[in-house]
C-alpha cells in the first residue's frame, strides 16, 4: 500500500485557521495551535450568541413596551393579554418601535386593547 503524503492538505487546513484568526493579538494570530483554539472558541461563542441575541432583543422590547404602557394605566402583561383578545397582530418589535417613534399611535393601539380587554 502506498504511503499518503498529507502536506498539501495540512497546509491548507493551517492556512484556513490562520486566515480566520486575522485581527487576533499575538500568538493567537501567528501560531497554528493557538490560532485554532482561539478560532474554535470564537465560533462556539458566535453560535451561542446568535441565539442569545434574539433573547436579549425580546427582553429589550418588553421593557420598552412596559415603560410605554405604564403611564397609560396598564402593565405590560395586562396590555399583551388585552392586545391578544383584541386580535392585534403586532409583534413586540413593532409595538416597541411604535412606543418610541409614534407615541400617539401607540396610545391609540393601547386604547383599542383597553376597550376589548
Amino acid at each position: 500500500m502506498p504511503r499518503v503524503k498529507r502536506g498539501v492538505r495540512a497546509r491548507a487546513r493551517h492556512k484556513k485557521y490562520l486566515k480566520m484568526a486575522k485581527g487576533f493579538r499575538g500568538g493567537r494570530r501567528r501560531m497554528y495551535r493557538s490560532a485554532r483554539e482561539a478560532v474554535e472558541r470564537g465560533l462556539n461563542f458566535a453560535f451561542r450568541d446568535r441565539k442569545v441575541r434574539k433573547r436579549e432583543f425580546r427582553n429589550l422590547w418588553v421593557v420598552r413596551i412596559n415603560a410605554a404602557v405604564r403611564p397609560l394605566g396598564l402593565s405590560y402583561s395586562r396590555f399583551i393579554g388585552a392586545a391578544k383578545k383584541a386580535g392585534l397582530a403586532l409583534d413586540r418589535k413593532v409595538l416597541a418601535d411604535l412606543a418610541i417613534y409614534d407615541p400617539q399611535g401607540f396610545a391609540q393601539v393601547v386604547d383599542v386593547a383597553k376597550q376589548v380587554g
